[in-house]
């Protein structure tokens, strides 16, 4: 007969035994597999039921057209001038370029992706630089003249002329500002131009 403070010891041992064996018949990194054949392949999961889908998008903007509103778009992100930088930030006590055009378009009433890669996916892409107007997205590679990630993001704030496109954004160094695509800094690093909507 086991004693009933018996019990728990049993039931730790027979624990420790079955997750060790589980252990021991898991393939480690450093173990190559073989392809599978006609007597190790395994059958393809059941197909499981599609989601139903949302009514509501997971974007949106007031109706309207967006030309008209980007005159507020910009009058907002100006409001953050001087702003500090800050990873992940989202207001005014600190604020990373994604978070910028996220807070300033969901203070107009857009709702937009926050994470900059996403956002250089959104809208429709501008082909010819010279296409850009206000209220487009300017994004950025981090090396000068090399391909890579998106790791920057602004708001075009005004277009002076050819060699002039103005955009705010929020500097890793100087917090939020307005600088010059054309500048030696931005011009290398430029890779695309969306217009969100």
């Amino acid at each position: 007969m086991i004693r009933f403070t018996a019990v728990p010891s049993v039931l730790l041992a027979s624990f420790l035994f079955f997750s060790c064996e589980t252990l021991r018949k898991t393939p480690t990194s450093s173990t190559t597999r073989r392809p599978a054949t006609a007597s190790t392949a395994r059958k393809p999961a059941p197909a499981r039921p599609a989601r139903p889908t949302t009514t509501t998008p997971p974007y949106s903007r007031p109706a309207g057209p967006y030309d008209k509103r980007v005159h507020e778009v910009v009058k907002v992100a100006r409001t953050y001038t001087g702003t500090p930088y800050r990873s992940g930030g989202n207001d005014k006590r600190g604020i990373d370029c994604s978070g910028l055009i996220c807070s300033v378009y969901s203070q107009v009433g857009f709702k937009v992706p926050r994470v900059s890669w996403q956002q250089s996916e959104f809208g429709k892409e501008i082909v010819r630089v010279e296409d850009i107007r206000p209220g487009d997205w300017l994004f950025f590679v981090p090396d000068a003249g090399k391909e890579g990630y998106v790791s920057h993001a602004g708001i075009v704030t005004e277009v002076r002329g050819r060699q002039e496109v103005i955009f705010i954004h929020a500097s890793t160094s100087r917090g939020v500002r307005e600088d010059n695509l054309y500048s030696n800094y931005f011009k290398n690093r430029f890779v695309k131009a969306m217009r969100p909507f």
